[in-house]
């Protein structure tokens, strides 16, 4: 594969590592969930366990100051550098 991609001018190629939760802030959100809405609950079914999640992420919505640390901990920006 390196041969290959070496020969093509137009293909640029960045390795990845193989796996970074620490930069996706997806996982940040996840953990904001967890942490403060679905911990020390027994669903009943999983239509409250989504009802739980969606009022989880429309509260999370709203705190753009909790969306921007989730971002902020991952070192990574919304507007190019």
């Amino acid at each position: 594969m390196r041969a290959f991609t070496a020969t093509q001018d137009w293909l640029t190629v960045v390795q990845l590592p193989s796996y970074t939760p620490d930069l996706n802030p997806v996982e940040g959100i996840w953990s904001l969930l967890r942490r403060g809405f679905l911990s020390n609950i027994a669903f009943t079914s999983p239509e409250h366990l989504i009802r739980t999640i969606r009022q989880g992420l429309r509260t999370i919505q709203y705190r753009s100051d909790l969306i921007d640390g989730c971002l902020a901990g991952t070192g990574l920006a919304l507007t190019p550098a």
